[in-house]
């Protein structure tokens, strides 16, 4: 090896290694904001306090993150950003039965809900506190997941298998129940997440008036009696 390659090679080593260092510290601190976020709130938490559960100074938490604004917007996108690819792989998966897309969509939306609760409940009680240029990135997010639904319930209303004249009432009510169960889901509860998902694509197959009660019953079939 020339002396050429050898510095090279260090400094590849060394820019690796900042870059891994810059990711995990930057982890740290979104893991201690959201922490923070979920037990007290956005207003209530301080940058040092995240710094503080990040084990790392509060110049630090500020390289990463510019404000307290700019942590909760990227706790905020990824998750919605990771629900929508969630659940467009769920539906595609689903196959061309606008039932089972549907069942699809909320069973997968109830999951995330459950699994990555924290995140989840953020995203849903602290939109007030981003800016409006922020807050309308989320909500256009949120929008793409209202058409995910709206889309699969027009299909099934085109090829009968539902009956509901109140669509978009429809689809809000489903969306807001699977995205409710951030505030309520625990862990040591009396039913799992995949008996809730179960449970609450039977009651979205009925709000959405399908036509095919067998579908309904199979959704609610895996709860406990």
């Amino acid at each position: 090896m020339t002396a050429q390659t050898a510095r090279t090679t260090k400094r590849r080593t060394t820019s690796a290694s900042k870059a891994g260092a810059e990711g995990s510290g930057r982890e740290a601190v979104l893991n201690s904001a959201l922490e923070a976020f979920f037990v007290h709130g956005f207003h209530d938490t301080s940058m040092r306090k995240i710094a503080d559960g990040a084990g790392t100074a509060i110049s630090h938490a500020y390289y990463y993150f510019p404000s307290k604004g700019e942590i909760l917007r990227t706790l905020m996108i990824g998750v919605t950003t990771d629900l929508i690819h969630v659940l467009e792989a769920a539906r595609d998966a689903a196959g061309d039965d606008p039932v089972e897309r549907l069942a699809a969509l909320v069973r997968n939306h109830v999951r995330l809900h459950t699994e990555r609760q924290a995140e989840s409940f953020v995203a849903n009680t602290e939109l007030r506190s981003l800016s409006a240029e922020e807050r309308q990135e989320v909500v256009a997010l949120r929008d793409h997941i209202g058409r995910l639904f709206k889309d699969v319930v027009d299909d099934g209303l085109r090829q009968g298998h539902f009956t509901t004249a109140n669509r978009d009432e429809a689809v809000l009510a489903i969306v807001t129940m699977c995205t409710a169960v951030a505030g309520w889901y625990r862990t040591d509860g009396p039913k799992p997440p995949e008996v809730i998902a179960d449970a609450y694509a039977a009651l979205a197959l009925g709000m959405v008036g399908c036509t095919r009660p067998s579908a309904v019953a199979g959704q609610a079939s895996a709860q406990p009696r």
